[in-house]
């Protein structure tokens, strides 16, 4: 039980980091080359920035040339601009990534300030770009903060969406990994976004907008409890049952199981039978799995022991 629970926390652990691991191939050979085209360009800075420059001073004998090449000191600063900015950026959520994935909180967090700055550096992007390109960014600023007045008046959904999940995540409500049920739909939460939260359950994936999450069960906030509910006959000696649930259910072991069995007592009296009541804590993980398998433990043990478990029946009375 302990070295299977071992291999599951492994597992997990992997997929982490595997989520963790950064950029992908596509984008770290991209950064790389931005990367030695910057410092090449730096090497030859007074060659293409230089009063003497080439294209600079491009006399080719054909204007559409002469423009083309005087464009390229632009698009090296560009360049230059870019993959600075984008080093920078990815020395930061590399930080961030490295220094927070030690806990499910952490992990939540850091991901949720990852997709922050991922917004803003591409803001910053265009404006630094526009600007080495010559146009006038604090015109542009100052417009888009109008815009931005305008546009946020009609998207006051979107604004309640990424306040709501700020919220979520600094108030710790829950964090990636945890199971939480929300509007009767139960799963594990795999992604927190600054819009949106996804829910994985039985191979689907559910996604709330973050205002709209409400009345959350975090059922990951603790140990959860297995419950077993079975029935003897009303035939039965209460006093024997228990005699030997007292005996037996301390030699039952439950994998997943992280307590020892409770038996909580006589929980109802129904139609055919009274009803016992067992119960175990377990992770929210394994709920239905320790469940299944204290429900067949208890069977046993009742039928290795004659314990009469009752059933409906139909009892046909025939006229002659």
């Amino acid at each position: 039980m302990a070295k299977k629970r071992v291999e599951e926390l492994k597992e997990q652990a992997e997929e982490i980091k595997l989520k963790f691991k950064g950029m992908g191939a596509g984008k770290f050979i991209l950064l790389l080359i931005l990367t030695v085209g910057t410092v090449c360009s730096f090497v030859f800075y007074d060659y293409i920035f230089g009063a003497k420059s080439p294209f600079i001073n491009a006399d080719t004998g054909n204007e559409f040339f002469n423009v083309l090449l005087s464009l390229v000191p632009k698009l090296v600063q560009s360049i230059q601009t870019v993959t600075v900015i984008l080093l920078i950026t990815s020395l930061i959520i590399f930080i961030i990534r490295h220094t927070a994935h030690k806990s499910r909180r952490g992990f939540t967090v850091s991901r949720l300030i990852c997709n922050l700055i991922k917004w803003v550096v591409a803001v910053l992007l265009v404006i630094a770009v526009l600007a080495v390109w010559g146009i006038d960014t604090t015109a542009l600023i100052t417009g888009a903060g109008v815009i931005t007045l305008v546009v946020g008046l009609g998207m006051q959904s979107l604004i309640a969406d990424v306040v709501a999940g700020l919220f979520i995540v600094f108030e710790n409500e829950f964090n990636i990994g945890d199971i939480i049920t929300v509007d009767s739909y139960r799963g594990e939460v795999i992604e927190m976004g600054i819009r949106t939260t996804k829910l994985k359950a039985l191979g689907n994936i559910k996604i709330f907008n973050n205002s709209d999450i409400r009345a959350v069960l975090n059922q990951s906030a603790d140990l959860s409890v297995a419950k077993s509910l079975i029935d003897i006959d009303y035939g039965e000696s209460l006093s024997r049952v228990e005699g030997i649930i007292k005996e037996e259910l301390p030699k039952i072991q439950i994998e997943g199981a992280k307590s020892e069995i409770c038996y909580d007592g006589v929980n109802t009296l129904g139609d055919s039978g009274v009803e016992l009541q067992f119960t175990v804590k377990c992770l929210e993980d394994d709920i239905y799995s320790v469940q299944r398998a204290l429900n067949k433990a208890l069977y046993n043990m009742f039928n290795a022991h004659n314990i009469e478990v009752p059933f409906n029946q139909l009892v046909v009375h025939v006229n002659n």
